[in-house]
């Protein structure tokens, strides 16, 4: 028995290293990706701004920032992680800074007011429209919500959501996922680590227990001389 259980804790236990050798390779992939995504933000060289209490401003206000985080957290629903968000370092290199980041650009793009010059009067669905130049503002629409037909949505629409600003929110989209991707990552590998440490202990553990005391343990046999059978003769026949 104690054989068997000596074995069966060794298995275990090299397992558990499996798992530990698994966790430290996750480890030191993740810290790779670290890496080069640190270096990918210093080549971008973005940052935010915060003012002297340590709080985000956008053109100079706190206000602005609100906006912009209120339509990050409240449209968008993201998550935002306040630790992300450290006034000490401004580079914005982290799930939460590219978030706000790609907040801040579409925010000021749905604000923005855009000029259209018609060459003639133009005609449709019933309205006319003059030549000559039309402030036409965004108020809030994204892409798909521009009637591309019309004489003045369909030209705004290229002019606010231009190639530029879907070539930014792409890339900053690409450093959400990347960070929340190699955050995961560090989540498995402390998975990883923690497995192989638990299976360690239990295989050693087993093992202990099968090389500790045995004495008052009944023997795996029974000794030969318990199985020979002895007649003590009657006194009477001596």
């Amino acid at each position: 028995m104690s054989n068997r259980l000596t074995k069966l804790g060794a298995v275990v236990a090299v397992a558990g290293l499996g798992f530990l050798a698994a966790g430290g390779v996750a480890y030191s992939k993740v810290q790779e990706g670290y890496g080069s995504l640190q270096a990918f933000s210093e080549a971008q060289n973005v940052h935010l701004t915060y003012n002297e209490d340590g709080q985000l401003i956008d053109r100079g206000t706190t206000e602005g920032a609100d906006a912009i985080m209120a339509l990050l957290t409240e449209e968008w629903q993201y998550p935002v992680v306040e630790s992300d968000l450290d006034p000490n370092d401004t580079l914005v290199n982290t799930a939460s800074e590219y978030m706000f980041q790609m907040a801040t650009i579409v925010y000021h793009v749905m604000q923005g007011t855009h000029t259209v010059v018609l060459d003639e009067a133009v005609e449709y669905d019933g309205e006319v429209f003059a030549a000559g130049p039309h402030e036409v503002f965004v108020d809030g629409r994204y892409w798909t919500d521009f009637d591309r037909a019309h004489p003045l949505e369909g030209p705004v629409r290229e002019m606010a959501w231009s190639g530029t600003v879907h070539g930014l929110v792409g890339e900053l989209g690409v450093g959400t996922v990347t960070h929340s991707a190699l955050q995961l990552g560090l989540a498995m590998a402390a998975l990883f680590a923690g497995l192989g440490l638990m299976f360690v202990l239990i295989g050693g553990g087993m093992i202990w227990v099968a090389r500790g005391d045995r004495r008052g343990v009944v023997p795996d046999t029974v000794p030969e001389s318990f199985l020979t059978e002895t007649i003590e003769e009657p006194a009477a026949a001596r």
